[in-house]
């Protein structure tokens, strides 16, 4: 039975409520895995196929403040949470100067232009934040006032931000900390509205918000499904994620037979992992021995040493033998492995040249585990071949699904405040896009064909499409 056209339909904080009703019951994960058992179900998606994960920056719902509005904003929402919880008691403890220095947005009011007056202004807030930090020490209700949020993110931002100059009368100074006496960007508060966003950088954008990674199947038959999407903080490397994807992929019964992912995702253990814990090879790019004689191209890398792990001997390529071998502890706490030379003996060798730079000592080398090192090699020979690069040419479709989640569902901008919200819409964006898939490829739409720019089209090998990524 229809609406009347005259229904006024639902009211609009239903959404919001439902939304909220996710989170609380953690079934957000829901929107997108009901979706694909279903798809599972009917035979459309299968374990053990070919997949590939990109990751994209997500925009916070805040703007980007500068130091002198981030300190006046904290201060300002923290007494606005207050004035809400005991009005009373914040009358009275605020100074008069308060109600105009605090009552307006900064962004709308007119700020010193010069550096001497702007760290002037900083320092008075910072005092009057001190000061305001002291009198709900000393309140009746101090445990209900420090659990305001607002409160925390005052006290948070004041320690990030501030530091305590004690002078020889006894009095104190709020001093605004140096830029290298700050935490590291990545740990720092950047809007008292949003505590979770963090800056972020990959290659050469940086932003103030979120990542989001996501994972699609990509078959040459079929329909390609997004399987699964992990939102984090911006500062989140995509070398820690990987083994969190596979972990929820698993549980899925959805783990690819082969992962397609770029250069930041992957590294030695993920290599032997994959291989060893889930029967799974990963594809893509490793990173390449950065050290000046691999650079060089005629220098003796780490990969022209022989090694022999049964009698913890390494060789060099001038034949001498090593003389040390001492398993240690990096400053990551990863094993590694320290092999030593003789100095006499390197200091003797015309090929030293080659070898090392040193004056008097000798060639050293650090070295991974047995199976991290043999990985590591092999998957740097492997990139040196066409084919290579061929296989993996497919995980730049991954790519075209990141720009379609942006132009249609706007997946680069957060539309609500914090990580648990923003973890929903992407996972909602996620089942949008897979349904629009199932509704093309059972309509028998054809697949739009990968955008190719005309001089790419004249290339007598579509190989050597992808020869740019080896740089």
């Amino acid at each position: 039975m229809g609406l009347e056209l005259s229904d006024p339909g639902f009211d609009y904080s239903l959404l919001s409520e439902f939304r909220q009703r996710l989170l609380e019951g953690g079934q957000e994960q829901e929107l997108l895995d009901t979706l694909l058992a279903a798809c599972q179900q009917r035979g459309w998606l299968k374990a053990r196929g070919r997949q590939r994960t990109d990751s994209t920056h997500v925009l916070a719902a805040v703007r980007q403040l500068n130091r002198l509005e981030l300190v006046g904003e904290t201060m300002r929402q923290a007494l606005n949470e207050l004035a809400k919880v005991e009005p009373d008691w914040l009358r009275a403890v605020a100074p008069p100067e308060w109600f105009s220095r605090y009552s307006q947005r900064f962004d709308s009011l007119r700020l010193p232009k010069e550096q001497t007056k702007r760290e002037q202004l900083i320092e008075l807030i910072g005092t009057d934040g001190a000061y305001l930090l002291s009198a709900i020490q000393a309140a009746p209700a101090k445990e209900q006032l420090q659990q305001l949020e607002g409160v925390e993110v005052l006290r948070q931002i004041w320690i990030q931000q501030y530091w305590v100059e004690y002078k020889t009368d006894g009095t104190t100074r709020m001093r605004l900390r140096a830029d290298d006496n700050q935490p590291p960007i990545e740990q720092r508060i950047q809007s008292p509205y949003d505590v979770q966003a963090r800056y972020g950088h990959k290659r050469t954008s940086s932003w103030l918000g979120y990542k989001t990674h996501i994972t699609e199947t990509c078959e040459t038959e079929g329909v390609n499904l997004i399987t699964h999407v992990e939102t984090t903080s911006a500062d989140v490397q995509d070398m820690n994620m990987a083994a969190l994807i596979h972990t929820a992929l698993a549980g899925k019964d959805l783990l690819p037979g082969e992962h397609l992912l770029d250069t930041g995702y992957i590294d030695a253990e993920l290599l032997v992992a994959a291989t060893r814990d889930l029967a799974m090879q990963v594809l893509g790019p490793v990173k390449k021995d950065v050290r000046w004689q691999a650079q060089a191209g005629e220098g003796f890398a780490s990969a022209d040493f022989n090694v022999d792990w049964q009698s913890q001997t390494v060789t060099c390529p001038a034949g001498q033998l090593s003389s040390g071998w001492s398993q240690q502890t990096n400053a990551y706490g990863q094993p590694v492995i320290h092999v030593k030379f003789k100095p006499s003996l390197c200091r003797a060798c015309p090929s030293r040249e080659l070898c090392t730079r040193s004056k008097r000592g000798s060639r050293s080398l650090v070295l991974q585990p047995q199976a991290h090192h043999e990985a590591l090699k092999q998957a740097r020979q492997a990139q040196e071949t066409s084919e290579f690069w061929k296989n993996y040419a497919k995980r730049s479709g991954i790519e075209g699904t990141i720009s379609q989640a942006g132009r249609v569902c706007d997946l680069r901008r957060s539309r609500y405040i914090g990580l648990a919200k923003t973890r929903l819409q992407m996972m909602a964006t996620a089942a949008a896009i897979n349904l629009h898939r199932l509704f093309d490829w059972l309509s028998e739409v054809p697949r739009a064909a990968t955008r190719t720019s005309s001089f790419a089209t004249l290339a007598p090998d579509p190989s050597l499409l992808a020869a740019s990524w080896r740089f």
